[in-house]
């Protein structure tokens, strides 16, 4: 049976090989929660732009990351907006909605499944306001290219690879992904404040870490699916969804993480 790949990957801009502090990574892990070959970072975009066919662009993903890609299928969770608002497609062609509304629930700005994040106190970035456009087209482009085919909302999938949007920021409170990264065989200290921390020697960057997040929400993606929030019907099929651990989802992360009360008033 061929093996499945779980793949993290945290997107840089087009141009991020000018700046050392956020660069693309890629983690690789297999079906047994292991590290395949070396995580990579640095500049995807050479390697997203000379990849003629799916498996060019696979295979020069298995290279950076210092391993041969022998066959199997991909899952690959991407740290990026794979997808722009509903109304803000809809306002390109000029049709307009009530904006009367808090920063983070603007129509425009955010997705439905970024509004919806909110109202959890989490506080994704917008591709239109926050100046991740570059990151976000990065990412867009990557799945037109190469895993065009939408399966549904917030799922792609074209021949090897099944692609999904991750979000690590909120799986740092996640008891399901502690749960995977302890089982991952990394080494761990202890900070200052009598803390656990991951300080694996092939994860040196907080990209590295974010892809290696990112790795695992795949994981749970094909083999715990019941793990992840899936969206609902009325999640718009073309703004995809960012999945995250259902734990990241209860009243204590409510109360502990509502941090966007100031903003909501503005």
């Amino acid at each position: 049976m061929a093996e499945h790949y779980y793949l993290g990957w945290d997107v840089g801009g087009w141009n991020c090989a000018r700046n050392r502090n956020s660069r693309d990574a890629l983690v690789i892990l297999n079906s047994k929660n292991q590290i395949v070959g070396t995580p990579w970072r640095g500049n995807l975009s050479p390697t997203i732009n000379s990849a003629n066919s799916q498996v060019d662009f696979i295979t020069s993903l298995f290279s950076l990351c210092q391993t041969e890609y022998k066959g199997g299928h991909i899952t690959l969770a991407i740290d990026t907006p794979l997808g722009f608002s509903e109304h803000f497609y809809d306002l390109l062609t000029g049709k307009f909605v009530d904006c009367d509304t808090a920063n983070a629930l603007n129509p425009y700005l955010f997705r439905c499944t970024e509004r919806f994040l909110a109202e959890w106190g989490y506080t994704p970035l917008s591709p239109i306001k926050d100046m991740i456009g570059s990151q976000a087209t990065k990412g867009m482009h990557t799945l037109a290219k190469f895993v065009p085919d939408i399966q549904q909302t917030g799922v792609w999938q074209s021949d090897n690879i099944t692609a999904i949007e991750a979000y690590p920021s909120p799986c740092a409170h996640s008891a399901i992904i502690e749960k995977l990264q302890k089982s991952a065989g990394l080494d761990w200290s202890i900070n200052e404040i009598g803390e656990e921390q991951l300080v694996d020697h092939r994860l040196p960057t907080q990209d590295h870490i974010d892809a290696f997040t990112c790795a695992l929400v795949a994981k749970l993606f094909v083999e715990q699916p019941e793990m992840l929030r899936f969206p609902n019907e009325l999640a718009p099929l073309r703004e995809g969804w960012i999945f995250l651990p259902t734990d990241c989802f209860n009243e204590k992360n409510r109360k502990d993480h509502f941090l966007i009360s100031e903003e909501l008033q503005g």
